[in-house]
């Protein structure tokens, strides 16, 4: 059993287990979280494809951690004037591991 749900404007395919880093969640470590958004769910009968959204279909999921993705740098300059900006960036993420798909 799989499912496509979406979360902080992404969407993912997940199955029962799966790690996935996300957008990061106002939840704490070792919290559950409950994914309400789902948008299809693929069963060994079929597929079942919401409009847009599957009704009564969650995914659940585990904390595992918060952290920061690698920097990256943004770097700005105009031609022939002289002006340049130089400014890193740390995306936060929040990494969950799927725990149960209910459909």
């Amino acid at each position: 059993m799989y499912a496509i749900l979406e979360t902080g404007g992404k969407q993912y395919k997940v199955q029962e287990g799966d790690v996935l880093y996300i957008e990061k969640l106002a939840a704490e470590e070792g919290e559950t979280v409950n994914f309400d958004k789902v948008l299809l769910v693929g069963k060994e009968d079929g597929v079942v494809v919401g409009a847009p959204t599957v009704a009564g279909a969650t995914v659940s999921a585990k904390v595992v951690k918060h952290g920061k993705a690698k920097k990256i740098i943004v770097f700005k300059y105009k031609a022939k004037k002289n002006s340049r900006k130089k400014q890193g960036h740390r995306q936060p993420y929040t990494q969950v591991q799927i725990e149960k798909i209910n459909a």
